[in-house]
C-alpha cells in the first residue's frame, strides 16, 4: 500500500504544487485585508486548486506517454506511466477520480460564489484536459504558457478573492500576474529541458517553436517581472508598501535566471525547477504578509 501511495505522490509532482497553492494564499490575503476573509471557502479553494493541478499532472503523465513525448531517453523527473509504475488505464482512472474530487470540493464554492465560480471551475477543468490532449492540445499549439499564466495567475487569485468577498477589484486581478508569471517560469524550465524529446514527438511547445534561447530569456523576464510587480501595485493603489518585501527576492531571481541561461545539464534544470517553485512560494508569503501590514 505504501509503495502504491508513493507512486501516486510522485505522479502528483509535489515540487510544482506551489503553482496552485500560492495564488490561493495571495487571494485569501487580499480578501482578509478587504475585511472579507472566509476560512471555509479558503480551505475548500485550497483543496480544489491542488486537486485540479494534480489532475493536470496525472493527465499529462498519461497523454505524454501515449503520444511518445515521454520515452526512455527522458531527462526530467520520472514519469510513472513511462517508467511502468502505473498502467495507462490506471493513470486515466486516477485522472478522472482526482477531477471528480476537485468538483466535489468545489461544490460549496459554487453554491457560495454562484455562476462566476461555476464558470471558472468548468473552464479550469476543461483547460486541464485540453492541455495535452491530442494533436491540437494547448501544449502542441504552443498556447500552454498563456493558459498557465491565466489560470494559475489572475483567474486563480481573483476566483479565490471573489468566493470569499463576493466581489472583485482590478488590483486583485493584476496581483494575480505574480503567481502567473512564476508558474510560466516553472513550465519554461520543463520545456527547455524537454525540447529535444518534445520536438521529436511533435509536441510544439513555445520553446520548440521559438528556440531554447528565447525560452531561457523569457524565464528570466517572468521571474523579474513577478518580483517587481508589487512596485507597480503599490504606486497604483497609493499604499501597501510592505508588499515590496518581495524585492528581497531579486538576488535569488537573478541567480535563477543566470542558472537558466547557462545550464545545459538536465540535472541542473531539474534542480532549477524546484528552486522556481520555492521562489513562487516565498513570493506569495512575502506579498501576502506585506499586503496586510
Amino acid at each position: 500500500m505504501w509503495e502504491s501511495l508513493r507512486v501516486w505522490i510522485l505522479a502528483a509532482r509535489p515540487k510544482t504544487l506551489a503553482a496552485s497553492l500560492a495564488p490561493v494564499l495571495v487571494g485569501t490575503a487580499m480578501a482578509i485585508e478587504a475585511g472579507g476573509g472566509h476560512w471555509l471557502a479558503a480551505s475548500l479553494t485550497v483543496c480544489s486548486a491542488a486537486l485540479i493541478q494534480i489532475g493536470v499532472n496525472y493527465h499529462n503523465d498519461y497523454t505524454d506517454y501515449l503520444q511518445g513525448a515521454d520515452t526512455e531517453d527522458r531527462t526530467g523527473p520520472m514519469r510513472v506511466t513511462q517508467a511502468g509504475l502505473a498502467t495507462p488505464e490506471a493513470m486515466r482512472r486516477a485522472t478522472v477520480a482526482v477531477f471528480v474530487a476537485a468538483v466535489a470540493a468545489g461544490g460549496y464554492l459554487i453554491y457560495r460564489g454562484g455562476l462566476p465560480i461555476l464558470i471558472i471551475g468548468m473552464a479550469s477543468i476543461g483547460t486541464a484536459f485540453w492541455y495535452t490532449a491530442g494533436p491540437y492540445s494547448l501544449a502542441a499549439l504552443g498556447l500552454a504558457d498563456l493558459a498557465v499564466f491565466v489560470f494559475f495567475g489572475p483567474v486563480a487569485v481573483a476566483g479565490t478573492y471573489y468566493v470569499q468577498v463576493l466581489s472583485c477589484s482590478p488590483e486583485v486581478i493584476v496581483a494575480g500576474a505574480g503567481p502567473g508569471l512564476f508558474s510560466v517560469g516553472i513550465l519554461l524550465v520543463n520545456n527547455v529541458r524537454d525540447a529535444p524529446n518534445d520536438r521529436e514527438a511533435g509536441k510544439r511547445t513555445l520553446v520548440v517553436r521559438l528556440g531554447r534561447g528565447v525560452g531561457r530569456i523569457l524565464y528570466g523576464g517572468c521571474l523579474l517581472g513577478a518580483v517587481l510587480l508589487p512596485v507597480g501595485l503599490s504606486v497604483w493603489t497609493g499604499g501597501h508598501w510592505w508588499s515590496l518585501l518581495t524585492l528581497g527576492l531579486i538576488p535569488f531571481a537573478v541567480g535563477a535566471a543566470r542558472t537558466m541561461l547557462r545550464a545545459t545539464d538536465p540535472d541542473a534544470l531539474n534542480a532549477l525547477l524546484a528552486t522556481t517553485g520555492q521562489l513562487l512560494a516565498l513570493w506569495a508569503v512575502l506579498f501576502s504578509l506585506g499586503w496586510n501590514l
